[in-house]
Formats: C-alpha cells, structure tokens, sequence
C-alpha cells in the first residue's frame, strides 16, 4: 500500500505518455482548424475571425507559461494543470506547425521526426551513462536557459517596437547557430527534467510528483520541437535565398 503511494519512473513515463496523447489530439485538431483558416474557408477570413484566432494563440502561449509557473509553486495541483498545459500547448504547437507547413511543405514530419530521433539519443546516451547530470552541470543549465529567456524577450520586445530583432541584425547564418545553440539547450534540459524524475522516483516522493516530473518532461519537449521547427524553417528559408539570390 505504501509502495502504491509513492512516485515511480514507470508511473511518471505513463502520465508523460497521457499528457502527449492530449497534446496530440489537441495539436491535430488545431492544424485542421488552422489549415481551413488558412486556405480561406468561407467564415475563416473575417476580421471577427481573425481576432479571434490571435486571442487564442495569446491564450494558449501566456496561458501554458502561467499554468507551468503555478504549478513550480503549487506541485499538488499538478494533476489538473498538466493536462490543461498539455493541451494548450497542443493547440498552439498546431498553429504554428500549420503555419510552418504551408509555407515548407513537409517540415512538420521532418521536424517531429528530428525531436524525436534526438530524444531518444539523449535519453540513451544518459542510460548508458555518456551524459550525466551533476549539481554544477544543472547550475550551467539554469545559466543558459536563463540566457535563453533573456534572448526570447528582448526579440519580443524589438518586434513590438517596430525595429528589427537580434535575429534579424545577426544575418541567417549566425541566425542559424543561435538556433542550434538553442536546441542543444532544449534537448540538455530534457536530459536534465528526466533524471529528475529518476531521483525523485529513487528518494519515493509523493504519487502526485509523476504528475509534476511528466509536466516538466513535456515542457521541455514541447521547447525542444518547436525549436527544432524553428532551426528547420531558417534552414529552409536560407536554402530557397541561396537558390533564388
């Protein structure tokens, strides 16, 4: 009864599995949405629905940050909100796959592929111990994802300003080093967010915490494809500028 009541790696790979399906069920969804949206269905092209369609990307992008910051503050409350995040995400992951779709055809399945073909790689190279997850190498990883969001906001905040961004000033090369630099930051956070699970599994931590450690595995997940999505879409772009000059 008590072995019931505590957290294992097994139970947390099962509510990761959970919250992945309702991502993906929410993410097809969202594409199916977006593509009608985008191809001009009747009803899709009116100013009411385009507002519409801005508010819920806003809602699912604020919204899923908002719910992974109480729930860092609130770890009991993790079996309501990781599904709610994983389905936020979800329809938001659809929009902008969607979007990058029809601009690249076939980049969606090449870039799910990638993240997938990286997770398993990393999770492997921990198993076997090539990477391994130490207090110092979790400091430098806070220090990088840190830098990140930094990075993340102040682009954000030039944009809202009207004048060109770090990405836009650096040049599609150095544009495209950043992004990999960043994916190499997503995909060590994964590695990091699993053996996390694995210590809290190992000192027997309440049952609720597999819900917290699977909600941390997909945030770091969700980060490392749209990541991946976004180094690809460079890639394309410079691709089509070298073959069009």
């Amino acid at each position: 009864m008590v072995d019931s009541e505590r957290m294992t790696l097994v139970g947390t790979l099962h509510k990761t599995g959970m919250l992945l399906a309702v991502f993906a069920i929410s993410a097809v969804l969202s594409w199916a949405e977006n593509t009608s949206f985008l191809h001009g269905t009747p009803n899709r092209k009116t100013p009411a629905y385009v507002v519409l369609v801005i508010v819920v990307i806003a809602i699912c992008a604020l919204g899923g940050w908002a719910l992974v910051w109480f729930t860092v503050r609130n770890k009991t409350w993790s079996h309501m909100t990781a599904p709610v995040y994983a389905l936020l995400q979800g329809l938001l992951m659809g929009f902008v796959s969607a979007g990058n779709e029809r601009r690249f055809p076939g980049i969606t399945i090449q870039a799910i592929c990638l993240t997938i073909a990286m997770c398993s790689c990393l999770l492997l190279a921990y198993r076997f111990g090539f990477i391994r997850v130490t207090e110092s190498s979790n400091k430098k990883l806070a220090v990088a994802i840190s830098g990140v969001v930094l990075f993340y906001i102040t682009n954000i905040a030039l944009m809202l300003m009207g004048v060109p961004t770090l990405l836009m000033i650096a040049g599609v090369i150095p544009s495209i080093l950043i992004s990999v630099v960043i994916v190499m930051i997503a995909g060590m956070s994964l590695v990091s967010d699993f053996d996390s699970a694995v210590q809290c599994a190992n000192e027997g931590n309440p049952k609720y915490m597999e819900w917290y450690a699977a909600l941390g595995l997909v945030v770091s997940l969700v980060w490392l494809y749209i990541e991946v999505l976004n180094l690809m879409a460079k890639a394309r772009k410079a691709e089509d500028s070298f073959d069009n000059p």
